[in-house]
């Protein structure tokens, strides 16, 4: 037995069952991971809420084009919450922007019990306060952690976020018929409440150790870890005036326009193959809406499972084996994959799986690299510019997405085939941004991976 194995304790060696873990890291790695485990099953407790009220209320067309929408508030959002940064240390710029959710969260169950028409304000506000608490939250651990230390413990901390995102869509299946939709937005607002506390204790105990993180990780500058506010300096300008940032930007633009035309591609597949069940008998009673949702509900959950199992145990032991360079390429060329074999067999059987496939890497893997890129940044990068990646870029991509599915079918006669060819030109693009990114990313950390 090694000298490590003899001073870790027994949970330190149950965790390095998943990925390497050092005496001492622990603690603050699976408070991080329930932290981020709460924040994701609040979300998927706002989720069918804002489903249900959009959709009953304004209809699929609105919701498509609230996308947009969603664009042009986090365009005002992202700085201003630059303008909170320069004033607040992390501590309290954390707290103050859960804070102002959960009162937002209160605010909606009044108007919802009061029956007020609020669906589309409510869509938008979900998308800005999924995007940005969860940016917000990687920050924070970014912040916490050295870049060696977040290669190895941020696989535990997203498996967090994954089981928060199977246990919250469960709960809120199970709860919504027996207490309503208006209760699930209080039950997230406490969710929200103990992810403040989980944030403090967790700030405590790393002042407490003494830990510093690196400023510059070109001149090896350090910052104390309880340091002042992050800068003023606007999310936008600081991705703009750094090529590894702006790389990062358009990477996640481009995965996001990829996989929400692969989205649409699979819903067009899903409702031809419905309507011919329908029509041929061969589902006995059930009608489309019913057989999509039964497709859906297997398809999600096939997704998640097979996104927990590779978080488990195939993230860490990607990373340190092949490194983040190897690990930035998997997702795109599992999806060029996918994409050229919709070109060659537009099947929905054979698309099920390869986009299960995709999801399930993109939750999981590609989740815990994307993170992993901001490790040697600056904390005002992290704080300051990963909110802006995060949500502006990220929602740019549906947009997108959405413009490429309207010009297609309205002008260009495009079908399953030549959107699914389209999508793979997009690929192409976006390996040779991972593989930039990658070596940008080995430059700074000088890791020798």
């Amino acid at each position: 037995m090694t000298g490590p194995d003899r001073t870790r304790n027994p949970l330190e060696k149950l965790l390095g069952l998943f990925t390497e873990v050092k005496p001492g890291e622990a603690g603050t790695t699976l408070l991080l991971a329930l932290n981020v485990f709460l924040l994701l099953t609040a979300y998927y407790l706002i989720k069918p809420v804002r489903e249900s009220l959009i959709l009953t209320g304004s209809g699929a067309e609105v919701k498509s084009y609230a996308s947009a929408g969603q664009v042009l508030l986090l365009a005002m959002a992202v700085p201003l919450y630059a303008r909170l940064a320069g004033r607040f240390e992390r501590r309290k710029l954390i707290s103050i922007v859960t804070l102002f959710f959960m009162a937002c969260l209160v605010a909606f169950y009044f108007l919802v019990l009061a029956g007020a028409s609020v669906g589309v304000v409510f869509y938008l506000w979900v998308g800005i306060f999924n995007l940005m608490v969860i940016a917000q939250f990687w920050s924070f651990a970014n912040d916490v952690y050295t870049t060696e230390e977040g290669k190895r413990l941020f696989v535990i901390i997203a498996f967090g976020a994954s089981l928060g995102a199977v246990v919250g869509s469960k709960t809120a299946g199970l709860l919504l018929g027996l207490v309503g939709m208006a209760q699930l937005l209080l039950l997230a607002c406490a969710l929200l409440g103990v992810s403040i506390v989980l944030t403090n204790i967790v700030d405590t105990r790393e002042r407490r150790r003494g830990r510093a993180v690196i400023k510059d990780p070109e001149s090896r500058v350090v910052e104390p870890i309880d340091g002042e506010a992050m800068g003023k300096t606007s999310g936008f300008k600081l991705v703009m005036r750094s090529r590894y940032l702006t790389m990062i930007a358009f990477l996640m633009l481009l995965a996001n326009w990829v996989n929400t035309t692969g989205e649409y591609i699979l819903g067009k597949l899903v409702s031809n193959a419905a309507a011919e069940a329908v029509a041929t008998g061969t589902v006995g009673v059930l009608d489309v809406g019913t057989w999509i949702g039964q497709f859906y509900s297997d398809f999600f959950f096939y997704v998640n499972l097979l996104g927990l199992v590779l978080q488990l145990f195939a993230v860490s032991r990607i990373l340190k084996y092949m490194g983040v360079r190897v690990a930035l390429l998997i997702l795109p060329v599992t999806a060029l994959a996918g994409n050229l074999l919709v070109v060659a067999l537009p099947v929905l059987a054979y698309l099920r799986w390869t986009k299960t496939l995709e999801n399930a890497t993109d939750y999981s893997l590609q989740n815990t690299v994307r993170n992993v890129l901001f490790l040697p940044c600056t904390r005002e990068e992290k704080y300051n510019a990963k909110q802006a990646i995060d949500t502006f870029f990220v929602r740019a991509g549906d947009v997108f997405s959405a413009g490429i599915v309207f010009v297609g079918t309205a002008y260009l006669g495009f079908n399953i085939r030549s959107f699914a060819a389209f999508n793979a030109g997009l690929v192409v693009i976006w390996v040779i941004l991972a593989v930039l990114i990658g070596r940008e990313y080995r430059a700074r950390t000088e890791s020798g991976e």
